[in-house]
């Protein structure tokens, strides 16, 4: 249970989106502590609430369940306003909820593939991590079957991500840019908005520590070939910046809502390289929206009504690198960059005019037009249609 006024977080040093979770409380000043899946609570009170083995799950003072990390913060930032984790100027605010979605949901692929397709050089790592929140005690061999079992259900997720021998290249390749363009970007600046961090800089996290910067081989790549972002992923797990590399920077936002001119590069390639994916998955959704419209609201988005965190509803194809990707539909990345859309969408006047030629001039103009069938919700810790 949690102390008086203290959140619990339930999660894992390596988990992908608790230190999306992690990182934005830190920086929130909110008061937690971090606990295992061992602990017998998670097992009597968080897993019936929840019904899916997943972290994090994050629980209030007042007994609250809260589960999806984007959930978590929107819920935080209503109920705690100060310090605000977002822009309130509206071209940043749009800039930052898409930055946001992009990567909590666009770098999945690129996270995972690091992860397993190296797996045999990283072994004794992942499973020492894997082990640590869910086997209690220091019995080593223990605690490796238990991690093995767990590893080889985590593992066999590449092929629903699209990550196969042929695509792999392409992954690759597209992420060694992205690190590219954000270390020029953190040389110049502490976060992704200039002076504060933002959602931008929390769904970029989701990626980027547990995955990216941690485990040993993609951990080596980014501090060799982009030490500044190895940096801003330390930086992220601090409550300030506790040097002095921006001694002129101020703790702010940009005045005059306006996006840094080295965050461009970087916007650019998020258009890229998951507006191809948004595109097909918008496609394949809003076929299987018009072949079932008698879906009753409440309906999960998912093959079979199956319950899951991130569900399908059935293969898509593409093309992006030259390269033909297959894989599992991705509704839930839909309904995260839908909503972060709609911040573009509700733009009007000279706001809507910046925007708009800022997509365009980052090749954004085809993804910002993707619109749903028939908006998606979550609800009771699932996606399901409004």
């Amino acid at each position: 249970m949690t102390d008086a006024g203290t959140y619990v977080l339930w999660g894992s040093p390596h988990s992908f989106y608790t230190g999306k979770v992690r990182s934005y409380l830190i920086k929130k000043g909110v008061p937690y502590r971090e606990e295992f899946l061992f602990d017998a609570e998670f097992r009597t009170r968080i897993l019936p609430a929840v019904r899916l083995v997943v972290v994090p799950v994050l629980e209030t003072p007042e007994g609250r369940i809260l589960q999806d990390s984007t959930d978590i913060i929107e819920h935080i930032e209503a109920e705690r306003p100060q310090p605000p984790m977002q822009p309130e100027t509206p071209v940043q605010k749009a800039v930052a909820w898409l930055l946001g979605a992009f990567g909590s949901e666009g770098l999945l692929t690129p996270g995972m593939h690091y992860r397993w397709s190296y797996r045999a050089e990283q072994e004794n790592f992942l499973c020492a991590e894997f082990g640590r929140p869910v086997h209690r005690g220091p019995d080593r061999e223990a605690r490796l079957a238990t991690a093995r079992q767990m590893m080889q259900y985590f593992g066999d997720f590449l092929p629903a991500l699209g990550v196969t021998p042929q695509t792999m290249p392409a992954i690759e390749a597209a992420y060694c840019e992205l690190l590219d363009a954000l270390d020029d970007h953190f040389l110049h600046f502490p976060y992704l908005l200039g002076g504060r961090p933002s959602i931008a800089d929390f769904g970029l996290m989701a990626p980027m520590f547990a995955h990216l910067a941690r485990d040993p081989v993609p951990s080596t790549l980014m501090k060799n070939r982009a030490p500044n972002v190895f940096r801003w992923t330390e930086r992220m797990n601090l409550a300030r910046i506790g040097d002095g590399e921006f001694p002129d920077c101020p703790e702010s936002y940009p005045a005059d809502d306006a996006i840094p001119p080295t965050l461009e590069p970087v916007l650019r390639l998020a258009f890229q390289d998951w507006g191809a994916q948004l595109l097909a998955d918008a496609q394949h959704y809003n076929r299987w929206v018009e072949a079932n419209p008698t879906l009753p609201g409440g309906t999960m988005v998912s093959t079979g009504g199956e319950r899951k965190t991130h569900p399908s509803i059935g293969p898509i194809e593409y093309q992006w690198r030259g390269v033909t990707v297959r894989r599992a539909s991705a509704p839930h990345g839909l309904w995260h960059f839908d909503k972060a859309a709609a911040y573009a969408r509700a733009l009007t006047g000279a706001a809507k005019l910046r925007f708009d030629a800022l997509a365009s001039r980052t090749g954004g103009g085809g993804v910002m037009s993707i619109r749903l069938a028939r908006p998606m919700v979550r609800d009771d810790y699932v996606l399901v249609l409004a």
